[in-house]
């Protein structure tokens, strides 16, 4: 092989190796960190009229996010549905059965985004899948960020019809007994945060 050649067919290598060294190279964001003592996960159902609280006691989340480039950012969210309670024994057990979250077949319900868009003054739009007892939705959920010192507080709220989920199905399909409606609020504590 001639040497011009070979420095026409090796040229792009060279270049593309001297820009992915570069410092102004696309990098992976570093994930922040969960503060678990500092977030919490809650959801509403209201049985009769009745608005009724629980929480997930037990989550994960991974947050790569840069507030001024929230296209490129992720979030992913793990709940281990065994971790919900009610606080009265006679719904904690029952909330693991079958016919409301099945924890033994579905140990986890998860929200992985596929899209974060800015909406001014610290918040965002965070588009994703939520899955839940093995059923999958589309969602939009409203993310407000605050800082503080060090942490960083997402905090939002989300309404889902648990029956999209096969959530309380069979006799607890009835929606007079059970609002089809469940609200989940939720409020993560983050380290590592890029600023607003």
């Amino acid at each position: 092989m001639s040497s011009s050649l070979l420095s026409r067919t090796t040229a792009p290598l060279a270049l593309a190796a001297a820009l992915l060294a570069t410092p102004w190279a696309v990098k992976a964001q570093t994930p922040a960190t969960l503060v678990p003592a500092a977030s919490e996960i809650a959801f509403t159902t209201t049985p009769m009229g009745v608005p009724v609280e629980g929480r997930f006691g037990k989550f994960s989340a991974q947050v790569a996010l840069d507030p001024k480039k929230p296209e490129t950012g992720k979030v992913v969210l793990t709940i281990d549905t065994g971790s919900a309670r009610f606080g009265t024994p006679e719904l904690d057990g029952e909330i693991g059965k079958p016919v409301w979250l099945s924890t033994a077949k579905f140990p986890q319900a998860s929200f992985q985004s596929t899209r974060i868009s800015a909406a001014g003054g610290g918040r965002f739009q965070v588009a994703g899948k939520l899955t839940i007892k093995g059923a999958s939705q589309d969602v939009v959920v409203p993310v407000q960020v605050t800082q503080a010192g060090g942490t960083s507080t997402a905090t939002g709220t989300l309404k889902i019809k648990r029956l999209a989920f096969k959530v309380g199905d069979g006799e607890w399909a009835d929606t007079s007994m059970l609002a089809d409606d469940v609200q989940i609020r939720f409020k993560l504590a983050l380290t590592g945060l890029a600023p607003l």
